[in-house]
């Protein structure tokens, strides 16, 4: 599988025991950065990798720092990211199943690396089950598309 993986500088060691897991598990992992744990803002890297899985680049996204809330938060505000903050592996096996979320985050200050990994595995390895769930991301997508058009008419004629 290609991954996407970027973290924050609380979320770089774990980030690196990540990447070594899924790269012994024989998974392509784009690292997106950043690259050590001198403080970063973390919103544009999130929003890198959440953009890397929109655009077909990789099959799923992990963001990674210290709770991973705002990760998360970043992810999502790219449209068509459908980012979950993860604890355990049933929230992964959820995350997945019932919503069909592209890209996993990851606290670091919260999780034992060992846990981490699980909560990756079981991410990667549980499928989308459709039906009723497949209408609520449909409602999603619509609220998405409805809040850019807000915004674009929001900014007037001849704006971004």
């Amino acid at each position: 599988m290609k991954l996407a993986i970027a973290n924050d500088h609380a979320g770089y060691s774990l980030k690196l025991v990540v990447m070594s897991h899924l790269r012994a598990l024989g998974h392509e992992v784009d690292d997106l950065g950043a690259y050590s744990e001198d403080p970063v803002d973390y919103p544009p890297f999130c929003a890198a990798c959440a953009r890397h899985v929109v655009a077909g680049l990789a099959e799923a996204g992990i963001v990674i720092g210290g709770s991973g809330q705002g990760e998360q938060i970043s992810a999502n505000k790219v449209h068509g990211a459908r980012a979950a903050l993860c604890h355990d592996e049933y929230t992964a096996r959820l995350a997945r199943q019932h919503n069909n979320a592209n890209v996993l985050a990851l606290g670091a200050r919260i999780l034992a690396p060992v846990l981490a990994c699980d909560i990756v595995d079981t991410f990667l390895t549980s499928e989308f089950q459709g039906g009723r769930h497949q209408e609520r991301l449909d409602e999603i997508s619509a609220i998405e598309v409805e809040e850019s058009r807000a915004w674009a008419a929001a900014q007037g004629p001849g704006q971004p």
